[in-house]
């Protein structure tokens, strides 16, 4: 494949990542997980970098004023320029850094931009506010909320692994430089805790929820793509707003694995579910689901109600396993934040998520697994 040119090349592998997608045709259809052919990221070098500055400020948001019309007229990225957005830089708990350069392989079979004008509410909230706090230890404690942790920056964050956690880029690194508190950082597990030695939300006679306080374990290091920080939150910056934490022991709590976006049409209802630490309802975890509006290849566009703070949530959801004849949930995509869209001179909100492409699999499972062996099946 070394003669082919490389946006060629890239339409070939978007080719090979559709096949053996499933048609809801049959009156006993299910939603049932797509089988895709991955491509490959492997790292290839990694220079070390100087020690950053910690500097900037953690945004719980990102807003950016190119909405789905825009995307969908920007052209997909050649073979190089994907190269060059997949390569990462990896930030560790004593300061170091260091930048890794990948290689993109297909296996056969086997900034932020400022709103002009009036400035216009933030509350990110469509109508009915249709959120859901989850109390009680019977709720929070268990699967799939106890999948969703807080960062000491003030995001969410996702278990996808004994010792992962899935969140977005902004929420530790502005594009420019990472956030204050960034070298420190903590991932925040929720607890109920218990006054003195009595009965929490879930007795009949409590009247108010039970009060809850957080566990927290210590970064190891982080991961962020380079299509992140070159990008520095505009246009193409924005598709890949995510970032991947490694934690210093593991947490012991069950994870929802990660897996490859199907098309929205695909999606159960058309409809995504997350959970998150929105930053108007403090100690609570807030689940919301909702219709997917608009899709591009690389972003979700729906209006989830949400809040800053949920920010980082892994957006998830739930269809049918094939080869183990059962129900499964992963994410497939990560809660960026809220866009103002400029639709033919009147502006439309929408909440935005990042998508997990084949390509973008690839580079996560490769961070959490080490071993490309072991993501072959997204």
């Amino acid at each position: 494949m070394a003669g082919i040119p490389g946006l060629l090349l890239l339409l070939l592998l978007l080719l090979l990542c559709a096949v053996g997608q499933v048609s809801p045709y049959g009156a006993h259809w299910k939603p049932t997980w797509p089988a895709y052919r991955l491509p490959v990221v492997l790292p290839q070098s990694t220079l070390n970098l100087g020690k950053p500055d910690f500097g900037a400020e953690a945004k719980l948001e990102v807003s950016s004023s190119c909405g789905p019309q825009c995307h969908k007229g920007t052209p997909l990225p050649t073979y190089e320029e994907a190269k060059r957005y997949l390569s990462y830089e990896t930030l560790y708990a004593n300061g170091s850094r260091t930048e890794t350069q990948v290689g993109i392989y297909v296996l056969s079979s086997g900034g932020r931009q400022e709103s002009s004008g009036k400035s216009r509410r933030k509350r990110q909230i469509y109508g009915y506010d249709s959120r859901f706090s989850i109390f009680g230890k019977d709720f929070l404690l268990n699967y799939p909320f106890s999948t969703s942790v807080k960062l000491s920056t003030g995001c969410t964050g996702t278990l996808v692994a004994e010792k992962h956690v899935l969140t977005a880029a902004h929420c530790i690194h502005d594009g420019k430089t990472y956030v204050k508190g960034t070298q420190k950082l903590r991932v925040g597990f929720l607890k109920p805790k218990f006054k003195d030695g009595g009965r929490g939300a879930n007795d009949s006679s409590s009247a108010m929820p039970e009060k809850m306080k957080f566990q927290w374990i210590r970064v190891k290091r982080t991961h962020v793509p380079k299509g992140w920080i070159k990008g520095n939150a505009n246009d193409i910056g924005m598709d890949y707003d995510y970032a991947l934490l490694e934690l210093k022991k593991p947490h012991k709590r069950k994870f929802m694995k990660i897996g490859v976006s199907p098309p929205a049409k695909q999606l159960p209802g058309g409809r995504i579910h997350f959970s998150g630490y929105d930053n108007d309802r403090p100690g609570n975890l807030v689940y919301r689901f909702c219709d997917v509006k608009d899709e591009t290849y690389d972003l979700l566009y729906q209006q989830c109600d949400a809040q800053p703070g949920a920010s980082g949530s892994g957006v998830y959801v739930r269809m049918w396993k094939r080869q183990q004849q059962k129900w499964e949930r992963k994410i497939i995509g990560i809660f960026s934040g809220h866009q103002w869209v400029d639709m033919n001179g009147s502006p439309q909100d929408f909440n935005v998520a990042v998508r997990i492409t084949p390509l973008k699999y690839a580079q996560i499972c490769y961070w959490i697994k080490g071993n490309y062996l072991d993501c072959r099946e997204g």
